[in-house]
């Protein structure tokens, strides 16, 4: 088997889907607890629950990665420390976030947490990334509207240091990043507070339902084929998203990705079937 040289980053939307990704081979699990992330409704882990995670992950050699990634409004700035301190006394690798001030308090109250900074914060140029990483960011969620080439040119000028990390697999979002209001809008459920309710999945236009037109549905990204360039170009870590998918998607994708990168190829036929379907 080849070398690992890129961080496999899985869904764990709870501790079955978890599970899923440390056995078909995750080398790191992204998750939330029960506040601050931006995935209200996928089980999530409970302090006792993320702490029994952190030790099965690490036990196996698999990183975890915690959001904190909504933009806090000020009563949950100030539970904040408290989330971070729990986060470092956990043994947790790296908190997810977007927002400076949380980045700032990262700093005080868990200094052993890596900060990565999630796509939230719509990084798409060098410059951005550059300014995250001398804020103390180890590593940036690149959005996901980026080109390769615009992917290769930020980690041409970015520090070698700054890891680069790049959503692989999974739902796209009609907006840039996930900057969304359409949900928040429509049904009082906010995109950046955790809660979308997905309205750009459903359809619309005269006689949508009938004549099945999604016009705000985007195709999700598949980047199977380009694993090997997306390597070569120095990016540090692939994410495949689903926290809200089912168990057996999580299984279906992690597994097909860990081979793909092993063995350095790009997917067969029938892989890319299997990934279509899942």
């Amino acid at each position: 088997m080849a070398e690992k040289t890129i961080e496999l980053l899985s869904p764990a939307g709870d501790m079955e889907r978890l599970r899923m990704s440390l056995a078909y081979g995750a080398d790191a699990v992204y998750l939330a607890g029960p506040d601050f992330g931006m995935r209200s409704f996928a089980g999530n882990f409970t302090p006792e629950e993320l702490k029994q995670a952190v030790e099965l992950c690490h036990s196996r050699g698999v990183a975890v990665h915690v959001t904190c990634n909504t933009m806090p409004r000020n009563d949950e700035a100030a539970r904040l420390p408290e989330w971070l301190e729990f986060l470092q006394a956990a043994g947790v690798d790296a908190a997810i976030l977007a927002d400076v001030g949380v980045l700032s308090l990262l700093k005080k109250h868990a200094p052993g947490v890596k900060a990565h900074i999630s796509t939230q914060a719509s990084i798409v140029n060098y410059q951005s990334a550059r300014a995250w990483y001398e804020l103390g960011a180890s590593r940036v969620i690149l959005a996901r509207e980026l080109s390769l080439d615009e992917i290769r040119e930020i980690r041409d000028k970015t520090p070698p240091e700054l890891e680069l990390e790049v959503f692989a697999h999974g739902a796209l979002c009609m907006c840039y990043s996930g900057q969304c209001a359409l949900s928040a809008v429509i049904g009082g459920r906010s995109g950046n507070r955790g809660t979308c309710a997905q309205p750009c999945r459903l359809p619309y236009g005269v006689n949508a339902p009938a004549a099945g037109g999604h016009p705000l549905s985007l195709k999700d990204a598949n980047l199977s084929p380009y694993l090997q360039e997306l390597e070569d170009m120095g990016v540090a870590c692939l994410k495949l998203e689903g926290r809200m998918k089912r168990p057996e998607y999580v299984a279906v994708i992690t597994s097909i990705y860990r081979r793909l990168l092993d063995e350095k190829r790009r997917p067969t036929r029938e892989e890319q079937r299997q990934l279509e379907l899942a």
